[in-house]
């Protein structure tokens, strides 16, 4: 009270200093409890709940491998639609008519000498219809179901194919394709009953024969040859065949039919 008499008898000038000092005392410290007050907000606000957390990231994880799976099947149905795009436009320039098979399974007991195709009896297959791609050979039909059918691939004993050796538009020998020449790498498969050795060399061509009582059609690409050997006292040659195939990567097929 005592104060409070003195300050309301003070001269004007005086009270306006004495305001002035102790607001120069007091607001400082109003300061800093507001910047205490603004930091403990925004502490609040920046802290999330773990629980929270835990919860979005599990969503963003989900989100993010839903759109990998549908990347992933996106790119599938793009190359896809290439195969066949391919497949389609290669079988319109061929000289003879075919029906196209996806692959569905794989022989168990020797996976890539055999396959299964989604092609049957009720489609107009029959044994020894040829199967091919557009880069060559594949085999043969072998079995047939109502609505499936089994393809022996070449380089199954079951598979030989009469074939010729070329250079240019010239033949230069003629053989068979008798069976696998690896285990291990399915491309390789030999070639018997060759005659010339003289005049084969690395590179050739290696075409289906047509030979009367063949059922492959003349002119399809098997393979180019490896290399070659002499046997049997150079009664004979035999030689490595890369197919132009690629079995192991198959999932459709032509069947030429009749």
């Amino acid at each position: 009270m005592l104060l409070t008499l003195v300050l309301l008898w003070l001269p004007g000038g005086a009270t306006s200093r004495m305001k002035l000092a102790l607001s120069g005392v007091f607001v400082p410290l109003f300061g800093v409890a507001g910047a205490g007050q603004q930091l403990v907000q925004k502490a609040g606000h920046a802290i999330a709940p773990r629980e929270s957390l835990a919860a979005e990231l599990g969503q963003l994880r989900k989100e993010n491998s839903e759109l990998k799976l549908r990347l992933l099947q996106s790119d599938a149905v793009l190359r896809e639609n290439d195969r066949l795009r391919a497949l389609f436009g290669w079988s319109r320039t061929t000289p003879w008519q075919g029906k196209l098979a996806r692959v569905v399974a794989r022989d168990p007991a020797n996976w890539w000498r055999g396959l299964y195709i989604d092609l049957g009896r009720r489609d107009g297959l029959r044994p020894d219809l040829p199967v091919l791609t557009p880069e060559g050979l594949v085999g043969r039909v072998a079995e047939v179901s109502e609505t499936r059918a089994r393809v022996v691939l070449i380089g199954d004993p079951s598979c030989r194919v009469a074939v010729l050796v070329v250079e240019g538009r010239q033949t230069v020998d003629n053989g068979v394709i008798s069976g696998a020449s690896s285990v291990m790498d399915t491309s390789l498969v030999e070639l018997s009953y060759l005659s010339r050795i003289g005049s084969l060399k690395p590179g050739q061509m290696i075409l289906t024969s047509g030979f009367e009582g063949s059922i492959y059609p003349r002119g399809i690409p098997v393979g180019h040859l490896i290399d070659f050997r002499a046997v049997e006292y150079g009664s004979y040659t035999e030689a490595r065949v890369k197919l132009a195939a690629n079995l192991n990567q198959l999932e459709e097929v032509w069947v030429k039919v009749p």
